[in-house]
């Protein structure tokens, strides 16, 4: 760096993810071994948004700014050979998004330090990012504490001549969750045909729009539970869970380029049938008014909404089977270890981690995106063909070594079996 031995910026007590509305501190760190004349010394904080058609592609089509302010910590004059420090502090504008990174676009946010110097002399510049979560409180959101229920009929042909009918109801026990918590799936088939179905397929799903010329959706699948399928003429119902592993927030409140949204789809490949559950992923969970206190002070196994869930689907006249659950997936099929920093995510900015959750690698920076299985980016218009995407980004951890004190969801079996169910271990104390 020639005459620079250190030039570097530092956020005050090592933070780096903040709320909209906090003051950013810190200091400009510059070290010289020889004199450096200056003409000045400023400080930049910046907040952008830019999406592309593009994967990956630095050179956004369409860009939006949230605030950029600049100080100039020191003006005319000469650095002597040592150490020198200049403290910087601005204040983040309460309408600033969360911060994002996805392949087609990114909310970035970061301070930049530059030593202007005299003329044919080289300028100096240093930045850090840093990672700002506006946190989505769930209960803002209408009708957040009620199921989100979809039903649909199927009429099909097999063998040539004969039809059936097919009849498929699912709900989720709410409409929003946050990383951590169980959504409780219900699903119930009528299978009036002569042909047995094939399997059926429950998956989380993430869609992020990218609002460019030619807007790019990007659709992820996150996790996946597969049920077994359901016998000629027979009534199946289907109860699984899904624990919702650490996701970017639906909706970047304040950002008019990117939106993300989350659905629930629970499908059949044999008739091929689909149901849509709309859901919100947050940051601060639904405040459920707790059931009736139970006598014993022991938490009911069995799903204190179950009622409800049976009243939604219906029980119907026939008796119905049970149908098994063939296999989760929902973990990062790399082996390789999670880099997430739980507190991008599970905890407010600014509040210590427990000393068991804290990590070697904090002062690091979060990431803010998850991507997970299949991915295909698809465009509004045109003739682009869909391609798989590879983007690098980070994938649920296993449950064997997530930072969160969290087990891998339990069946309905497993939920009403014992008292002492994981399902109840999980869940958020009032």
């Amino acid at each position: 760096m020639g005459k620079l031995r250190e030039f570097d910026i530092t956020f005050t007590n090592n933070k780096v993810v903040y709320s909209p509305g906090e003051s950013i501190s810190g200091s400009v760190k510059i070290t010289t071994g020889t004199s450096l004349q200056y003409k000045a010394i400023k400080v930049n904080c910046l907040g952008s948004c830019g999406v592309s058609n593009k994967m990956n592609d630095m050179s956004w089509t369409l860009e939006e700014q949230y605030f950029s302010s600049t100080l100039s910590v020191a003006d005319k004059g000469t650095l002597a050979a040592g150490e020198h420090s200049f403290p910087f502090q601005f204040l983040i504008p309460v309408a600033a998004p969360t911060s994002f990174e996805g392949p087609f676009g990114k909310i970035v946010y970061r301070v930049r330090a530059v030593i202007d110097t005299p003329r044919f002399s080289k300028d100096y510049k240093a930045q850090r990012p840093f990672y700002l979560l506006n946190l989505l409180n769930l209960n803002q959101m209408p009708n957040i504490e009620q199921p989100s229920y979809a039903v649909t009929t199927k009429r099909f042909s097999y063998l040539l001549v004969k039809t059936g009918t097919l009849m498929m109801k699912a709900c989720s026990d709410q409409r929003g969750y946050t990383p951590g918590q169980i959504i409780r799936l219900a699903t119930e088939i009528h299978n009036k045909s002569g042909k047995d179905t094939g399997c059926v397929l429950a998956s989380l799903i993430q869609k992020v729009t990218y609002k460019t010329k030619r807007a790019v959706f990007d659709l992820r699948t996150i996790a996946e539970v597969e049920g077994a399928g359901v016998k000629a003429g027979k009534h199946a119902e289907w109860r699984e869970q899904i624990i919702v592993p650490p996701l970017p927030q639906s909706a970047l409140a304040g950002c008019s380029l990117i939106e993300i949204d989350y659905f629930i789809q629970v499908s059949l490949k044999s008739p091929e049938t689909v149901v849509t559950l709309p859901i919100y992923i947050g940051n601060i969970a639904v405040n459920l008014i707790p059931p009736h206190p139970n006598p014993e002070g022991v938490t009911p196994s069995a799903p204190p909404a179950e009622e409800d869930l049976e009243e939604v689907l219906g029980a119907g006249g026939s008796v119905s089977e049970e149908i098994p659950t063939k296999s989760h997936s929902q973990q990062d099929q790399s082996g390789q270890p999670p880099t997430m920093s739980p507190s991008a995510f599970g905890y407010a900015p600014g509040v210590d981690l427990p000393p068991s959750q804290r990590r070697a690698d904090d002062t690091s920076a979060p990431l803010f995106c998850v991507s997970t299985g299949a991915t295909i980016p698809f465009f509004t218009e045109g003739n682009a063909t869909p391609v798989p995407t590879s983007c690098p980004l980070i994938l649920p951890p296993e449950y064997s070594t997530w930072d969160f004190t969290h087990e891998p969801p339990p069946t309905y079996e497993e939920s009403c079996s014992s008292n002492n169910s994981s399902f109840n271990n999980s869940r958020p104390q009032e």
